[in-house]
C-alpha cells in the first residue's frame, strides 16, 4: 500500500545551511505567538491559533543543514470529534541537495486523508510550508498567523463559525 503521509517538497536555490536556519525559525513562516524553544534536540514549545488549534511540540532530531524532526505531544484541534489526531505523529523537515539547488521534503507522518483534520490540515501545511516557509527562505519575509489574524482559507472559516 501506498504510504498517504502528508509531504509536500519545495526546491530553492538557497543554501542547505539556508533552508536548514530558516526550518528553526517557525515564528517567521509558521505562527508569530508559538511559545518555547525552536532549535535543538528536546526543545518544547507550544503553537496555538486562538482557540482553534493548539499543539506542544517537542524536537526528536536535529542534524544540522539536514534534518529537523518535531515530535507532536499533545493536540487539541476545536473542530474535530475524534481529540487524538495529530498526538504521536512527527513533523519531518528533510533537506538535501539536488544539483545546484536545496530540496525540502516535508512529511507530517501520521497525517493521512482518513483524519477527519485532513482537509484543514492539508490547506494549512500546503500554505506554511509550500509558500510561508519558501518565501521566508527566498526573500526573508514569511506569511505566518499572528495575534489571531488567520492565513488560510481554512482558518479564516474556522475562524468565522465561532
Amino acid at each position: 500500500m501506498q504510504n498517504q503521509d502528508f509531504t509536500t517538497t519545495v526546491v530553492v536555490n538557497n543554501t542547505p545551511a539556508e533552508v536548514f536556519k530558516a526550518v528553526q525559525n517557525p515564528r517567521a513562516w509558521w505562527s508569530e505567538d508559538i511559545k518555547g524553544a525552536t532549535e535543538n534536540v528536546n526543545d518544547l514549545f507550544v503553537y496555538q491559533f486562538e482557540d482553534i488549534h493548539r499543539c506542544k511540540v517537542e524536537l526528536t532530531e536535529v542534524v544540522p543543514d539536514k534534518k529537523v524532526v518535531w515530535h507532536i505531544l499533545d493536540n487539541a484541534f476545536n473542530f474535530t470529534k475524534d481529540k487524538t489526531e495529530w498526538i504521536n505523529t512527527n513533523v519531518i523537515f528533510e533537506i538535501s541537495t539536488k544539483g545546484d539547488q536545496t530540496e525540502l521534503v516535508f512529511t507530517h507522518a501520521g497525517l493521512t486523508p482518513a483524519d477527519e483534520c485532513y482537509e484543514a490540515c492539508y490547506q494549512g501545511w500546503s500554505h506554511y510550508i509550500g509558500r510561508s516557509l519558501r518565501d521566508y527562505i527566498v526573500t526573508g519575509k514569511g506569511l505566518p498567523n499572528k495575534g489571531g489574524q488567520a492565513q488560510t482559507d481554512k482558518e479564516r472559516d474556522l475562524k468565522g463559525s465561532r
